[in-house]
């Protein structure tokens, strides 16, 4: 047991930077126990945020639902750019070029701000009508347009929490990612019940509370990369001759995040379409179903952090030359994934109710919920696999391959699928969620196929 907290000390710590020699099984460890440290602490103010939230309305829950359903998008191109930042900054460290690595990494937060700006100005201005485009009511657009104006006008914040942590795990900083996610989100669990009832000498905003305190706490979270990466804190450094725009970088990372955005925007516009469906059976129902994707999402988000481990130990082990130690490390780091989400397939499956019941009373909300994560967790343990793969063709700088498979699963599978289950058919919600874990496992099954060919070995960036 000493050991064990030993290893878990050390790689919080960041002791170990050479993941491309040694045991795989170690280099797994060290990098994704910080990683899954950092999303479970993502995950966590999710469920913290729609607790509160919860308190407030049936309609705060379905704004909030229905906004960051819109917001993914934005979150398409931050993790879209961040993959390339990551597979690129992997490449260099595995090619022992640490300062080739910090030029990808200012060019990539260049091009971060510049889209941040343009999508801020208008989600701020077009918020009311954004809702009232995903079917919110007319009730709910005059409690929430507030929250959706802040969420929107503020995602540069969100853009560079992501771009900057991708820098770092590219790095192999991966305890540096960790401890910037838990700042901001620290704040924001703190902030949150401060600013949505009003406690103390803080203004009772409702809803919009939410969006204010997530912006103040991942703006700070921000802040604090920032200093580390000005500090030189970890193997990335900014200088002043790195803000100087390189082109030839600029162009790599561009043709990477494009087809990586893409990839995730799909996937992310496939959750519009489905929340835009669920609208159809009213307000309980989306609510429901918000809250347990955010109960989902607790447990997806630290599976990432696996996924992202085996996205470093490609990039980097593909710089190194080492494309068999590449792929060795990405079945391993699947298979630990398959095993802790069939986990918690089987824990959400026998205890749904009472998880809901711990977010609302509201009958109708908890039944939806109940529903929704019990059938998409028949999913969970084809989707194992089916993150950690992609996220190693992104690692090695294949970003299109994912896209397409996105492509399949989530607009010509899952879509379909959910409109004609749920409307067609008269399945309702279950319909939905029914299509949800279908693509899910069509997405692992097309995923591994196509890995084993190994094209992905030959990628040059």
């Amino acid at each position: 047991m000493s050991r064990v907290f030993r290893i878990i000390k050390e790689a919080i710590q960041g002791k170990e930077k050479n993941f491309t020699s040694g045991s795989i099984n170690r280099a797994i460890v060290y990098l994704s126990i910080p990683m899954i440290l950092e999303m479970v602490m993502e995950s966590l103010f999710a469920v913290v945020d729609v607790f509160f939230v919860s308190q407030v309305s049936v309609n705060a829950v379905s704004t909030v639902g229905l906004t960051e359903s819109v917001i993914t998008l934005v979150y398409s191109v931050a993790i879209g750019l961040s993959m390339a930042a990551t597979a690129i900054v992997a490449r260099r460290i595995g090619e022992k070029n640490p300062e080739g690595a910090s030029k990808a990494a200012v060019q990539a937060i260049i091009i971060g701000v510049i889209f941040s700006v343009v999508i801020g100005i208008t989600g701020f201005l077009t918020a009311g009508d954004i809702l009232r485009l995903m079917g919110g009511s007319e009730e709910l657009i005059a409690e929430g347009v507030w929250y959706t104006k802040i969420a929107l006008g503020t995602n540069v914040v969100i853009m560079l929490l992501f771009l900057l942590n991708g820098i770092f795990r590219g790095a192999g900083d991966a305890n540096l990612a960790m401890a910037s996610l838990w700042v901001a989100n620290i704040i924001n669990i703190i902030l949150d019940p401060l600013f949505i009832f009003g406690i103390g000498p803080f203004p009772e905003l409702g809803v919009t509370g939410a969006a204010v305190a997530t912006s103040i706490g991942r703006g700070l979270g921000v802040l604090f990369q920032l200093f580390i990466l000005l500090r030189g804190w970890g193997i990335i450094k900014i200088l002043l001759k790195h803000l100087r725009p390189n082109w030839e970088i600029i162009s790599k990372l561009i043709n990477i995040g494009a087809s990586g955005t893409m990839q995730f925007f799909i996937a992310s516009a496939s959750w519009i379409f489905l929340m835009r469906i669920i609208a159809k059976f009213g307000s309980e129902s989306i609510a429901g179903y918000t809250i347990a994707i955010r109960m989902i999402i607790f447990t997806i988000l630290p599976a990432w952090g696996l996924a992202n481990a085996a996205a470093t130990l490609v990039g980097q082990n593909l710089g190194a030359q080492q494309p068999e130690r590449a792929e060795i490390s990405v079945w391993k780091a699947a298979f630990y994934n398959m095993i802790f989400l069939l986990s918690v397939s089987i824990i959400f499956f026998i205890f749904a109710r009472p998880f809901m019941m711990f977010f609302t009373d509201v009958p109708n909300v908890i039944e939806a919920g109940v529903l929704s994560l019990r059938i998409i967790c028949v999913g969970y343990v084809f989707f194992a696999y089916g993150m950690v793969i992609n996220q190693s063709f992104n690692g090695a700088g294949d970003t299109r391959t994912p896209m397409f498979i996105n492509l399949f699963c989530f607009w010509l599978m899952e879509i379909p699928l959910s409109y004609f289950l749920s409307v067609n058919l008269g399945m309702g919600l279950a319909g939905v969620c029914w299509a949800i874990a279908a693509s899910e496992t069509a997405l692992a099954i097309i995923a591994i196929i196509i890995f084993r060919k190994g094209n992905w070995k030959k990628i040059s960036i």
